[in-house]
């Protein structure tokens, strides 16, 4: 038996150390702060786990950031996230709803009935929470897609709504037919509950499908979305895209003239995790030395822009930690190219110029290397697919290029890259 003192006892008490850390006793005693950073560092199963087994499971998982649990969701599978719907506020799934049931500005009935689906397999009281935060005209959209409604309050029937065969009736007012058979027995039992718990909602949704118009709804629908993301600091699809605009890097200049975007300090800030990136880049350091607040909001409202830009990014977490990978990347290559190594210069350029400028800098300077490339061919495999990662949109790095030399492509991170790509380029071209 070990004394203590043989350094071998010493090693096996420290893994048992660090993997007790780990475990969900020691889990359950941090503070509610340190859970999340914890769950965050997590693979999905390792976190589904601590939420559901800790003391409190739903305080902690209504505290997690909504795309953040979002993406959670996603990566246990659907199928396997009843636990966390049930757990979730009524506001984190109106979130996960408002994800997936549009496509690209578009309404997807298909996934409206998937959804539907999930939120009754997660249990009869998550859907009665949450029905009083979903948008009528929403739910109307989504049904009038499954069924016909006849009859009415205080209507006279028409004989053709009197000689009808007519499927189910809750209450012999309103007459209903299933248009899709094999959806009948989902979509009957939502509204079974609606007419049970929420009478009002009930007959206003008989109403709605009887009588409105499936586009003026979607147009509605997707106004309270747009309000709802726009409340969580989410940028509108506009306002998102223009953060590619491209610049001179050659004529840039400084404006000086920082203003309040949508994450400052007047607006909405977007609760998302810390931008992936080398802990000793200039953009960190100079984050670090600047020490002010309002940087950190717009630089999550310029993250937010560059998740809305890119759709795959907001529906899965690997696509968007590779966008706040680019977020960092061009943010800390416009630095560099402004200030070099100097820190205290960086930090001064955070707190006064507007970071979307910044990120145009160093996209267009990124955007340059595929200019260069512009004409260049090869044969050789490598150099070839250096010259291919170039001509995607944004230009990617190939990692070829890098000490480790692996055979895969990822963003431009630093001057550095940008000079060991131009490089490459006059070598092809021969000059």
């Amino acid at each position: 038996m070990g004394n203590g003192n043989n350094p071998r006892d010493k090693v096996v008490s420290l893994a048992s150390a660090r993997q007790a850390k780990g475990s969900g006793a020691d889990f359950a005693t941090l503070p509610l702060a340190e859970q999340l950073d914890h769950l965050r560092r997590q693979p999905a199963g390792r976190q589904l786990k601590l939420i559901t087994r800790a003391p409190r499971p739903k305080e902690l998982a209504r505290n997690i950031p909504e795309q953040e649990l979002y993406w959670l969701v996603k990566e246990v599978g659907e199928a396997d996230a009843g636990e966390l719907l049930e757990l979730a506020s009524p506001e984190q799934r109106t979130f996960i709803l408002d994800m997936e049931l549009w496509e690209r500005g578009v309404f997807s009935a298909a996934n409206a009935y998937r959804w539907l689906g999930h939120l009754l397999d997660a249990g009869e009281s998550v859907v009665t929470e949450q029905l009083p935060e979903l948008d009528p005209e929403l739910l109307v959209l989504a049904l009038k897609q499954e069924i016909s409604v006849g009859g009415g309050i205080g209507e006279l029937a028409s004989d053709d709504e009197r000689t009808a065969d007519w499927d189910h009736s809750f209450d012999n007012i309103y007459f209903i037919t299933f248009k899709n058979p094999r959806h009948a027995r989902t979509i009957g039992a939502f509204l079974d509950i609606a007419y049970r718990t929420n009478h009002g909602l009930y007959l206003e949704l008989m109403e709605g499908i009887k009588g409105e118009i499936g586009s003026e709804l979607e147009e509605l629908a997707l106004q309270f979305r747009t309000g709802r993301l726009a409340d969580l600091g989410f940028p509108d699809l506009e306002a998102a895209r223009s953060i590619y605009g491209r610049l001179d890097p050659a004529s840039f200049t400084l404006s000086g003239e920082k203003k309040l975007v949508g994450g400052g300090s007047t607006g909405p800030i977007l609760q998302l995790p810390s931008l992936p990136g080398p802990a000793d880049s200039l953009l960190n350091r100079a984050m670090s030395h600047a020490g002010d607040e309002g940087v950190s909001q717009e630089l999550a409202y310029l993250a937010g822009c560059a998740l809305v830009a890119d759709d795959a990014a907001l529906h899965e977490r690997a696509a968007g930690e590779e966008i706040f990978r680019r977020v960092h990347g061009y943010l800390n290559i416009a630095l560099e190219y402004l200030a070099g190594n100097d820190i205290a210069r960086a930090a001064t350029i955070l707190v006064d110029e507007p970071l979307k400028r910044l990120f145009q800098l160093g996209f267009s300077i990124v955007l340059g290397l595929r200019t260069a490339a512009t004409g260049l061919a090869s044969d050789d495999y490598a150099t070839g697919k250096g010259l291919r990662g170039l001509r995607e949109t944004p230009p990617r790095y190939y990692r070829a290029f890098d000490p480790d030399g692996i055979d895969d492509f990822r963003e431009f991170n630093s001057m550095d890259d940008v000079r060991q790509v131009g490089k490459f380029l006059r070598t092809v071209a021969g000059t």
